[in-house]
Formats: structure tokens, C-alpha cells, sequence
């Protein structure tokens, strides 16, 4: 039977032990765009065996693991105080989720505790289980586009298989809203507005494959968060990268997009080191600036904050 690449189903849920399929069901289902699927990562062993002839050698696969990347567009529940439909996703790329009722959703970075998430792809009628799953994330925001979260995630291997497909349940995933002027209301520095052609933020998690006697598991094992934003360059009397970066002083960073309430998403970065400005470049005639950070923790899980209200 002939399957058809665009015919996927995702769904993902936290997992109580790790490692221990939760089961997602059609409501865990995720609505995702550029899935991509590496099914069976690891390495072929060579047995390098001595057998009085040439030839091919037989190898064993080892460290079995999985790889899945894809992106979300960034959109709130609709309802202040109620989680997005990718909640589950940040929480396992090593951020917790602090929920307050009919008020807001906060995401920050957290050093222990990493969650977990099974996670089910179905392609045609074939599903790819991945259990024990953690991510990395970059947050990216771009004029004239839509914003999204584009995740990588790595996980424990378990064989394909044909299973009946689930009816998926996209209901917790809104439309979301361009970045425009309109949409995208404040970008500021410092407390300075500026003009912004586009931001990311990568959450720089390092995750690695485990794989030991007693015990396989897929671990997050540092993390180093960098920014990159390119704004319209302004006289060096408003701001000045250049001094800011040789002088290594820390400034403040906040991006608003989204309009109403249950629509808006906040990201605020209160300590960015500025890094070097590395060149300067054009787009229309105009001058600008592709700029980088680096979010500094003050007391620590601290150095940035994303909030849906």
C-alpha cells in the first residue's frame, strides 16, 4: 500500500518513570509542520574477525537511539492560566511549567528534574515509538512570518510497527498570529524600543545518549542559551553594542507578541551579556544590525522566562 509522506500523526506525553510508555492518546496530539524522523540511530559494531580470507565483515548494532525534529507555531491556549498544547515539549527540553489560574503560564529553564516524554509517529499506517525522549528548542521570531518553536528531540529506540491510527485532537493548538508591528506590539533593550527584523533563542541544551549496564537513558547534560537579533542601527548616542560589548555590561531584553487575552506570549531575558557585534549589513537600503547575547542567570534558572497570559 502506498503511503503518502504528508499523511503523519504526532502525539506526545510526559512520562511519570522514565522511560515507561505513558500511552498518548489523540488528545496528547501535537500539530506540528517539517517533521522529520532519523529511526534508528547508533552505531554498527564491526566484528573484525580473522578468517583466513578477505571479505565483508558482520557487525552488531549498538546504542540504538532515535531522532525527531519539528516545529510548533508559537500560539497561546486561548484562555489565560491554561497551558498551550506544546507545554509538554518545553517541559521536555529541560523547562518547568508554573501554572496560575485564569492568569498566566510560565515557562523557565530548570538544572534538574528533566522530564521526559513518549512520543508516536505514525506514517501511514507505521508507527515510531520513541520513549524517554529530551529535547532542545530555539524560539524564533521573524518579521513578516510566523513564530515558532523548532525542536530536536532524542530518544530510546523501539522497533516500528503497523498499529491502528488514532483520531487525533489538535483543539489545544490556536491560530497563530503573524509577527507584524500590529501583532508583535514591543521589542526593547534596555528599556529602548527598537526596530526588529528578527530574533531567536536557542536554548543550547546538551543531550546525549546514555547507554550503560543497568542503566540506557537519554540525558540533558549542560545547557548555554544564546540570542541573535537584527535590528535597524540606530546613532551610537541611543545604543551602542559596541561599548556595551567591550565593557561586558549586561542589559535587559523583552519581546510581546500576541494580542488579547489567552493570545499573549512574553519573553523576558532581564540579564543579556552583549557579545560582539560581528559585521554590520543592509536589507532595503537600510543599515542594520545583526546583534548576539548570551541570557546570564542571576540566582540561578533565572535567565529567561516565557509567559503566555
Amino acid at each position: 500500500m502506498t503511503m503518502r509522506w504528508r499523511d503523519k500523526i504526532l502525539v506526545a506525553k510526559i512520562e511519570s518513570i522514565y522511560g515507561v510508555d505513558p500511552v498518548p492518546t489523540g488528545g496528547d496530539a501535537i500539530l506540528a509542520l517539517e517533521v522529520a524522523l532519523t529511526p534508528m540511530e547508533g552505531q554498527d559494531k564491526s566484528r573484525d574477525l580473522d578468517r583466513g580470507y578477505l571479505g565483508g565483515q558482520p557487525t552488531i548494532p549498538l546504542d540504538l537511539h532515535t531522532k525527531l525534529s519539528f516545529k510548533v507555531e508559537i500560539a497561546g491556549s486561548g484562555a489565560s492560566g491554561t497551558a498551550p498544547g506544546w507545554g509538554a515539549l518545553l517541559r521536555a527540553c529541560a523547562f518547568a511549567e508554573t501554572v496560575t489560574a485564569s492568569t498566566s503560564v510560565v515557562y523557565n529553564p530548570v538544572s534538574d528534574g528533566h522530564e521526559s516524554v513518549t512520543i508516536y509517529l505514525w506514517i501511514g499506517s507505521t508507527r515510531y515509538a520513541v520513549s524517554g525522549a529530551r529535547g532542545n528548542v530555539t524560539l524564533r521570531f521573524n518579521a513578516s512570518d510566523l513564530p515558532y518553536l523548532e525542536f530536536e528531540f532524542t530518544g530510546l529506540f523501539t522497533m516500528p510497527s503497523e498499529v491502528a491510527r488514532i483520531t487525533p485532537d489538535y483543539s489545544a493548538f490556536k491560530k497563530p498570529e503573524a509577527v507584524t508591528n500590529a501583532n508583535t506590539p514591543e521589542f526593547s533593550i534596555d528599556g529602548t524600543d527598537f526596530v526588529l527584523r528578527n530574533l531567536s533563542l536557542a536554548a543550547g541544551n546538551d543531550v546525549q545518549p546514555r547507554f550503560l549496564i543497568g542503566a540506557e537513558q537519554v540525558i540533558i547534560v549542560d545547557r548555554s542559551e544564546t540570542l541573535e537579533f537584527q535590528i535597524e542601527a540606530t546613532p551610537l548616542t541611543t545604543f551602542n553594542p559596541f561599548q556595551l560589548a567591550k565593557a561586558q555590561t549586561a542589559v535587559d531584553l523583552q519581546l510581546v507578541h500576541g494580542i488579547g487575552s489567552g493570545n499573549v506570549v512574553t519573553l523576558d531575558v532581564p540579564t543579556m551579556q552583549m557579545q560582539r557585534p560581528t559585521g554590520l549589513t543592509e536589507a532595503q537600503g537600510i543599515k542594520e544590525w545583526p546583534l548576539r547575547g548570551i541570557p546570564l542567570p542571576a540566582s540561578g534558572n533565572d535567565q529567561f522566562t516565557l509567559t503566555l497570559t
